[in-house]
């Protein structure tokens, strides 16, 4: 909800500290679609929406960086942020927002690879509501 997508699905493998895929959407075929666009890309950042690529910013070193030239880059980035808007967010620095998900240390509640943390009483939460 707090990304504010009305559709479509962002992908991204820059998730501080551990990098591992992050997915956040409005629908499971959209966040299984971008998912596996950006495995097939080597990792990076993607935005879809209805099975189709609107957006894809390829970091094939590590899934964090990028080999292509500096222009080429700053283009596909334009591209993404276009296209995070045209999802329905209306964050600042939205790519930042959704690294920082995975960075277990940052108050309230974040993801790891042990599964969802409570990083103020540091204590595991059950993502399955009763």
């Amino acid at each position: 909800k707090g990304f504010g997508f009305t559709k479509g699905a962002v992908a991204s493998t820059v998730a501080h500290d551990s990098h591992n895929l992050l997915i956040v959407g409005t629908n499971e075929d959209d966040m299984a679609f971008a998912g596996n666009e950006l495995i097939k890309a080597g990792g990076g950042m993607i935005a879809v929406a209805n099975g189709k690529i609107l957006a894809l910013v390829e970091l094939p070193v590590a899934g964090l960086l990028s080999d292509e030239p500096v222009e080429v880059v700053q283009k596909k980035v334009e591209k993404l942020e276009q296209a995070w808007k045209a999802l329905g967010c209306k964050l600042v620095s939205p790519f930042m927002t959704m690294a920082l998900l995975g960075l277990p240390v940052i108050p309230e509640l974040r993801l790891s690879n042990r599964g969802l943390v409570d990083a103020i009483h540091f204590t595991f939460v059950d993502v399955v509501a009763e």
